[in-house]
């Protein structure tokens, strides 16, 4: 009689083992609220005719893409590879909608042009009044087309390559040269770590206030209200501070991987 109660308790307490199905549809309810959230942050810089919704559904494909190919083995977290999928699939989605007007394009192309010829000639930040001279506008015009360009810089740091499509849009994303499996390929670790040193160094050659709001949106994940509020601020001057901060860390870090690439092909030069 004691062992027949023993074998009821155990059956009363057995609990089935999910299917390998099952855990993958789990895996995807848990994450959701990271798809909304990413969604919602990345709207925030956008046009109001641009529908969070939409970009929600990209986001939920790039983490369904996320567990289809993530690799445990390969020891990186679950989170931080299914948030590079989805942020990726909604900058995929927005680059096909194609909402910025190619005209806008091409004067985001000037102002990174005329950063990047400043910066080289000068070998510092440059203000304000300095860009708006080489682009041959008032002070003003410069500010209104700061505001106009917030959301054009939304692919951040990932595409810095210097191949364009014909909308002016870089085709090379630098996550794609990020190592999978970095314990199997030093040579990517030593260019990750040299990354990480470049882009250390432009941002503290940023200007205190934007450096700060870099730090407040990317390290603690503030939104622009939010950062606004800590600042004394309204959230229209924290969005214009950091286009600006964005464009000198592009045109900064441009800069550099130019160098690094004429390097070896200078000292074989200087070689002959």
């Amino acid at each position: 009689m004691p062992a027949r109660t023993n074998v009821r308790g155990a059956v009363k307490g057995y609990e089935p083992v999910p299917s390998p199905s099952q855990m993958r549809d789990q895996l995807i309810v848990d994450h959701l609220p990271l798809v909304k959230y990413l969604a919602q942050r990345i709207a925030a810089r956008l046009p109001s005719s641009v529908e969070v919704n939409d970009l929600i559904s990209a986001g939920i494909i790039g983490l369904i893409d996320a567990v289809e190919k993530f690799e445990p083995e390969r020891g990186i977290k679950f989170t931080t590879y299914a948030r590079r999928r989805i942020c990726g699939a909604i900058l995929d989605d927005l680059r096909s909608l194609d909402w910025a007007p190619r005209s806008l394009r091409k004067k985001a192309r000037d102002l990174e042009s005329a950063y990047s010829k400043l910066e080289r000639e000068l070998g510092r930040a440059v203000s304000d009044e300095e860009v708006a001279g080489e682009l041959g506008m008032e002070i003003d015009e410069y500010y209104r087309l700061i505001n106009d360009l917030n959301g054009i810089t939304i692919g951040g740091f990932e595409t810095l390559g210097d191949s364009q499509d014909e909308g002016g849009a870089s085709t090379i994303d630098m996550i794609n040269y990020l190592p999978d499996a970095p314990e199997r390929n030093p040579y990517f670790v030593l260019e990750l770590n040299e990354l990480r040193e470049h882009l250390a160094a432009a941002i503290d050659r940023l200007p205190e206030k934007e450096r700060l709001v870099i730090s407040l949106y990317y390290h603690d994940e503030l939104t622009m209200k939010e950062i606004g509020n800590v600042l004394g601020v309204n959230e229209s001057r924290i969005s214009q501070l950091h286009t600006r901060a964005v464009l000198r860390l592009r045109t900064r870090l441009r800069i550099t991987l130019d160098q690094k690439k004429k390097g070896p092909r200078q000292k074989v030069e200087s070689r002959l």
